[in-house]
């Protein structure tokens, strides 16, 4: 192979020094320039020594030249462009390899988080498989950088990756959020499809939007409340709350049969929203009443209930664990949840 890892490099379509950092396929290699890494076509790029000799010669044929005052330009202003601003991107930059019958195939992918903002973040990062935690991570990413966070094989495509980043900015802004939790599931067929599509394409990464905006902080309204009391409506001192909320449940049974009657009619997408309506109301009292756990019979079947379920407790912030084992009450079909 013409380069190895370490070489110096010469970015030809921006004249950029650089060096040679990974390989990707016998087409690709992973380049670093002025501390940013980036996927890099061999064809794109050469060595350097040729520049800095031609460049040192030039420097020693010229001959030192007499200006009058008057005859020096003046220097034009330089434009003061900035770069665009599209979003914060989790990359997975495929890593190929030949089988046994020297076809091209993904072994593995790199993933980056690319922060093409002109602002800088923390970062919580949690990549899970099947409902498991499989890396997480927490640091900061600066201004149009790009950070690697892992590798993942290209077989974890078929448990289902689940990524989850919780944002928040380095330096407070007035009225902006003080966190934003977004969340990216990955599905393998839809993933097996896009290499298709990147091969064909000649194109180097498998890039999906985190955001494009960072949250403004939610406004909360405020009103002179006295006046309900006064006209005759019954007003709740906030302190005791949970007083006037429904009791909560422990143990909540989400089989259709048990929260309708009505149900054959129904279709499996309108079915499943009774369920998460119903879950989100008792999730909902049994964080009010600050209850240590939570059981949720969601049945076996095949398990599309329950892979719904396990994706939205990932996102929930009082939820410090959650289980699916087997119990001598629910067999296989029910999941504890366990609150900070």
């Amino acid at each position: 192979m013409k380069y190895q890892i370490g070489d110096e490099i010469l970015v030809l379509h921006s004249n950029e020094e650089g060096k040679v950092v990974d390989f990707i396929n016998d087409k690709m290699v992973m380049i670093e320039v002025r501390g940013v890494k980036f996927p890099a076509y061999m064809d794109q790029i050469d060595f350097p020594y040729f520049k800095r000799f031609t460049e040192k010669k030039i420097v020693q044929d010229q001959k030192p030249l007499k200006q009058f005052i008057d005859q020096i330009p003046q220097e034009k202003p330089k434009p003061t462009g900035t770069k665009e601003e599209t979003g914060v991107w989790l990359t997975l930059i495929p890593k190929f390899g030949l089988d046994d019958f020297n076809d091209e195939i993904v072994s593995s992918f790199k993933v980056h988080l690319v922060n093409n903002m002109a602002t800088a973040y923390g970062f919580q990062y949690k990549q899970y498989l099947s409902s498991s935690l499989n890396f997480e991570l927490e640091s900061t990413i600066q201004p149009f950088h790009d950070f690697y966070l892992h590798d993942l094989a290209f077989e974890a495509i078929n448990d289902t990756p689940n990524f989850s980043v919780d944002f928040s900015l380095l330096q407070k802004v007035k009225y902006k959020a003080a966190h934003y939790e977004t969340t990216l599931k990955l599905k393998p067929k839809q993933v097996f499809n896009a290499i298709e599509k990147l091969k064909e394409n000649n194109e180097p990464t498998l890039s999906y939007l985190l955001f494009d905006a960072y949250p403004d902080e939610a406004v909360v309204e405020t009103f002179d409340i006295s006046k309900l009391s006064a006209a005759g409506f019954k007003v709740y001192d906030a302190k005791k709350i949970k007083e006037n909320l429904p009791a909560p449940r422990t143990v909540i049974d989400l089989h259709i049969e048990k929260l309708t009657h009505s149900y054959l009619h129904l279709s499996n997408a309108e079915i499943m929203g009774i369920q998460l309506s119903e879950f989100d109301k008792w999730y909902d009292l049994a964080v009010a009443h600050t209850l240590p756990s939570f059981i949720v019979i969601h049945g076996v079947g095949e398990g599309v209930l329950r892979d719904e379920l396990h994706s939205i407790l990932k996102t929930k912030r009082e939820v410090k664990h959650f289980i699916n084992q087997y119990n001598t009450r629910f067999g296989y079909g029910a999941t504890e949840i366990f609150f900070k």
